[in-house]
Parts: C-alpha cells; sequence; structure tokens
C-alpha cells in the first residue's frame, strides 16, 4: 500500500485541499495518515464493529483504491465547521424579492462551508412583466444571477473553500434566449456553469419544426392574454401559465447549440428523461443538478460522491494478458456505499433543511474515474467497440454490487425514510436490476434511494497521480495544468498522465507507444458520446461528460452531438470546442517539457 504522494502535484494538492488537522489538533503526517483520518471519522457513524470497518475504509482508500469527494477527505475527522457533501440544489426560488434574497442567503451558507451549489431560476418572472402588488417591472432572472455570482465572488475573497454554481432555466421561460446568451460575454457569470432545462415536448418541437411557447406562471397576464398548462418547478402538477410569445422550436435549440459551439454554453439536462428515470419520482420533483450535472437534486437535496479507480485494477499492465479484476471492483463497491452511507451520519449541513431532505433519501453517488487509463493499460482504444462494451460491464458490476450492498445496510440499519416499496419497484430503473436483486428491494428495502454517479473527478483524480478523470478520455499524456493556491494565485504544473507515466517507468523514455494511446482530440464526439451511452443504463443519478470536439469542427458536425445525447437517451449533454472566451486550464506540452 502506498502512503507516499506520487507527484509534485498530487503533493501540492495534499498539503492544500486534503492535509488537515485532527480531532487532538495534529496535522496529517502523511497521507496514509489522511487516510487513517478519514477512515476512523466514518467508522464512528458504525454501531457495531467499528475498528472492523476503520480498517476496511483504510484498505479501500489506500494506494488511490476509493477516491471519496473532496469535501470529505478535507474535512472527516476535523474540528472544522463544514459539511463533507459536495453539492446542493437550492430550495424553489420565491419570485419575489423576500423569496429571492432569501434564496441568496441559503446559498451563501452553503458555500461558506464548502458545498457547491445549484439554483434553478425558472420560477423568477421575465424582464419587463409587472410586479402584482408594487407596479414595479421585473428585471429578470439572468439580472439576480449576477448577485449570486457576485456572492460567490465575495465568499472566495474570504478564504472559502471554492464552490461552483450551476444556474438552470426552462426552455419555455421568456427569458431563455437572454439566459442562452449570457455567457457569451467572457466578463460575466464566470462563477456559473448554465444549464437548460430541455423537455421533451420541446425536442419534440424541434424535430417538427413547430411554434414553441414561452410560458410563465406570473401573477400578471402576459401580453398574449393566452393560458396553457405546464409542469412548473416546485409544482406537484400543472399550472396555468400566460404565453408571453411564441419562437420557432428549431430556431431555438439552434441558438443554443451555437451558444455552446461560441463559448462551451450552456449545456442541456433532458429534465423529463432525468424525472422519469428517476427511481425516486414517486416522491421529489427535479428542477436543477449539482454544479456539473451528474446529480440531478429535489429542492434542498445533497449529492455523496465517490469514485472506484479502475487503474488499480488493471492486472498485468500493457501486456497481452491484461485484464481488469471485476471481482476487485464488485468487492469495493460494497464497502464504498458503506462509507458514503456513513458520510450522512457524521457530516454537519449548512441547512436544517438540508439534512432532514438528505436523510430522507441518503442519496449516493458512487461512480469511477480513471477509465480511460484503464482501457489504455489493457490495450483497449477508446471508442472502440472493445471499450463500449468493458463500459457497459465495468458498470454493471457496479451498479449491482452497490445494490446489494444497499439492501444489506437496509437489512441491518433500515431503509431510507422515504422508501415506499411499491412504488419504488415500479420505477424505470429498478426494474431493470436483476430479478433477485429486486426481489430483494421488495423485501427489505434499500438504503439509499440512488447509487451510482459519474462525476468528473477532477481534483482528486489529480492527487491520484493524475489519472484520466472520471469517463473522460486522457486529455493528453503530457500538460501543463493551472491551479489556484491557497492565496487564490494561480500555480502552473507540468504533469503526465497515469497510464503513460506508467508506460514509460516500464518500458522507457523512447519505446513507442502503443495504438491504444489516444487523448482526447483524437477520439470522435460519436465514439466518445457511444462510451457513456454504455454507461448511462447502469447509473441512476446522471453522469458529468463534457464531449471535448477540434476548434475547426463545424456547426453542422457540433449541433450533431447535441442531437444525438438525446437519442441515445443521455440525461444531458455539454460540448467544450476551444474558444477565446472560456480559455483554458489544460494547455498540452511536449514531455519532459517545464512549465511556461
Amino acid at each position: 500500500m502506498t502512503s507516499a504522494v506520487p507527484a509534485d502535484l498530487s503533493a501540492h494538492l495534499w498539503e492544500t485541499r486534503y492535509r488537515a488537522a485532527g480531532p487532538d489538533g495534529t496535522v496529517d503526517a502523511n497521507l496514509d495518515a489522511t487516510w487513517r483520518r478519514v477512515a476512523n471519522a466514518l467508522a464512528a457513524a458504525e454501531p457495531r464493529r467499528r475498528e472492523h470497518w476503520a480498517r476496511a475504509f483504510h484498505r479501500a482508500l489506500a494506494d488511490f483504491r476509493f477516491l471519496p469527494g473532496g469535501r470529505i477527505l478535507a474535512g472527516a475527522g476535523t474540528r472544522r465547521h463544514v459539511t463533507l457533501l459536495n453539492c446542493f440544489v437550492m430550495g424553489t426560488l420565491g419570485d419575489s424579492l423576500h423569496g429571492i434574497f432569501r434564496g441568496l442567503a441559503e446559498g451563501a451558507l452553503t458555500m461558506q462551508q464548502g458545498g457547491g451549489i445549484g439554483v434553478d431560476f425558472s420560477p423568477l418572472r421575465p424582464r419587463g412583466s409587472r410586479a402584482g402588488a408594487s407596479g414595479a417591472i421585473a428585471s429578470g432572472p439572468v439580472s439576480f444571477m449576477h448577485i449570486w455570482d457576485s456572492m460567490c465572488a465575495t465568499l472566495l475573497s474570504t478564504g472559502a473553500r471554492r464552490g461552483a454554481m450551476m444556474g438552470t432555466l426552462r426552455c419555455d421561460h421568456p427569458d431563455i434566449e437572454e439566459f442562452v446568451e449570457a455567457k457569451r460575454d467572457g466578463r460575466v457569470l464566470r462563477r456559473f456553469n448554465l444549464s437548460v432545462l430541455v423537455t421533451d415536448a420541446f425536442m419534440d418541437a424541434v424535430a417538427r419544426d413547430e411554434p414553441w411557447p414561452l410560458v410563465h406562471p406570473a401573477k400578471a397576464p402576459g401580453p398574449q392574454g393566452e393560458v396553457v398548462e405546464r409542469a412548473w418547478p416546485g409544482q406537484a402538477g400543472p399550472v396555468r401559465c400566460h404565453v408571453y410569445r411564441r419562437v420557432r422550436a428549431r430556431a431555438l435549440w439552434e441558438r443554443i447549440v451555437r451558444a455552446a459551439y461560441a463559448c462551451a454554453e450552456p449545456g442541456v439536462l433532458f429534465i423529463d428523461r432525468i424525472q422519469r428515470t428517476n427511481p425516486l419520482a414517486y416522491a421529489e420533483i427535479i428542477a436543477a443538478t449539482n454544479p456539473c450535472g451528474e446529480v440531478p437534486l429535489p429542492a434542498y437535496g445533497a449529492c455523496d460522491l465517490g469514485s472506484i479507480n479502475l487503474t488499480r485494477f488493471v492486472r498485468a499492465p500493457f501486456a497481452a494478458e491484461a485484464a481488469l479484476d471485476l471481482g476487485g471492483v464488485a468487492e469495493l463497491a460494497g464497502v464504498a456505499v458503506r462509507m458514503l452511507d456513513d458520510v450522512y451520519d457524521v457530516s454537519r449541513f449548512p441547512l436544517r433543511r438540508q439534512r432532514e431532505v438528505a436523510l430522507r433519501s441518503r442519496r449516493l453517488g458512487l461512480g469511477v474515474t480513471g477509465l480511460a487509463d484503464a482501457f489504455i493499460m489493457l490495450g483497449i482504444t477508446y471508442g472502440s467497440a472493445a471499450s463500449v462494451a468493458l463500459a457497459g460491464e465495468i458498470m454493471r458490476t457496479i451498479r449491482d454490487a452497490a445494490y446489494r450492498a444497499s439492501v444489506a445496510l437496509a437489512r441491518e440499519k433500515g431503509p431510507f425514510p422515504a422508501f415506499a416499496a411499491a412504488a419504488h419497484g415500479r420505477g424505470e430503473f429498478v426494474r431493470a436490476l436483476p430479478p433477485d436483486v429486486v426481489r430483494a428491494i421488495r423485501r427489505h428495502g434499500l438504503r439509499n434511494s440512488h447509487l451510482t454517479a459519474i462525476a468528473p473527478t477532477g481534483t482528486i483524480s489529480l492527487l491520484a497521480g493524475n489519472v484520466s478523470s472520471g469517463l473522460e478520455p486522457a486529455y493528453a499524456f503530457a500538460m501543463h495544468r493551472t491551479v489556484e493556491t491557497t492565496a487564490g494565485a494561480p500555480a502552473t504544473f507540468a504533469v503526465e498522465d497515469y497510464a503513460y507515466r506508467r508506460f514509460r517507468e516500464t518500458f522507457g523514455a523512447h519505446a513507442p507507444l502503443p495504438p491504444a494511446f489516444v487523448a482526447a482530440a483524437s477520439v470522435a464526439p460519436r465514439d466518445q458520446l457511444a462510451v457513456q451511452a454504455a454507461l448511462q443504463p447502469f447509473v441512476d443519478n446522471a453522469i458529468a461528460k463534457t464531449v471535448n470536439v477540434p476548434v475547426d469542427c463545424s456547426f453542422g458536425a457540433f449541433r450533431t452531438v447535441y442531437d444525438d445525447a438525446y437519442r441515445l437517451g443521455l440525461k444531458g449533454c455539454a460540448a467544450f470546442r476551444p474558444n477565446p472566451v472560456t480559455g483554458a486550464i489544460l494547455v498540452p506540452r511536449e514531455p519532459g517539457a517545464a512549465p511556461a
């Protein structure tokens, strides 16, 4: 088992983000001490056999086999007043100044403790509409997003741990065009990720090139005097909405994609699909996600994330007999579910309502990282038929092991409080589980409403020696990586991909790279989507994925990425084409080159 930090950037990240003072005031002496601090803190939630589980948790963490979310690594077992949950979705915004600024205050308190937040701005009435009581003219949701952006910047200036934000808006909101164009200006809303909530009805209208009504349930009537019924955030059923105007659905879809083509945002979330496949659809309504999109959440929901590092399960890497230890993956998944479930019982929550909602479902998001590096070590090309088949097999293995572990925990500790056996068993995702698991759920329940998600794992993958992040292809095999120091200043490190470094250590600096060494720029967008689509059926939350496309990609080809994402059954889509608005934190370099 490894306790040393493997590279300069990894050492920097451990020192500045994850090395922490323990309950007795001592500082983690080395990385192994960090693992023991986290293992002991989580095992403290166990009613029995705490020493046994502390040892099991330590084995899972050692050598970076299991990577819990960064907040867990940084905060578990410390005296700091922080949450161990990475991200939250905030409560439904009230369409009034009181409701808006109450939401702002709750967001600030959450981010102060290190949680990222998702906020749906759809409830806010459109720009130019009149408020019934005061007669004032509304400035619209995008104007208020700037206040959230300033709040986040202010908290960062005080030294609060960085937390990202996701802002969403429905595709039928009257201000949707302003929202779509908001980040073309590289100076504004830089602390937000933006996603459009795209409905099935909208995609049908796009396919038929039909007019699309833009609507809102504001009390003041819209200019057309027409009323339709629509699902709306925070409402249990359809509500009466005023039609403000109509646009061509296909023109709006193209506008969304053109903005993403120009500045990498907004992304899209296929919200009806998210709600339809949600195992807890009978008990909650979803209108937003955590900042990277892999965990759709109800109001005040929280995400509890961890990733299995697949590179540690490759036997005989780079050899003809290389194989993936799926049995080891399954065993670790079972331990990881218990670890993440224990997080809920030892974590603080910024708001009381967040604690109540989180404990009702005990939602987990167990996923993978190092997928692309594992492919390389196995001699499999990312995007090939073999990679697609193996990706599905890996995620099926994790799903089944995680659900079996959650059933066992339900027998031991009780199911999550919102569990309703009949309703849960009717869910689309649950019905696709192995028959023995379905029967076990019906008999014993589940400890956790959700169990799988695939997060981007940026920083924790760097901590593990720069393994490829999440399900993404390796960006480059050597690169310059810029991170923020504790003082907020940028620091640039020369880093190498984990699989590339292992290959060079084994075969020497001049050995030709095998064909499986393909970087993101060489993986066609359709092949990236194929891998994501192979994973999605086994993920009950969602997947954070950015499809990388070359700068010379035509707009038509770029649009196909978004069309294909919907066609393939994905829950969302984001794509990145190099552009002058967003810049880059990753810069490819020649191996051996120092930072510029």
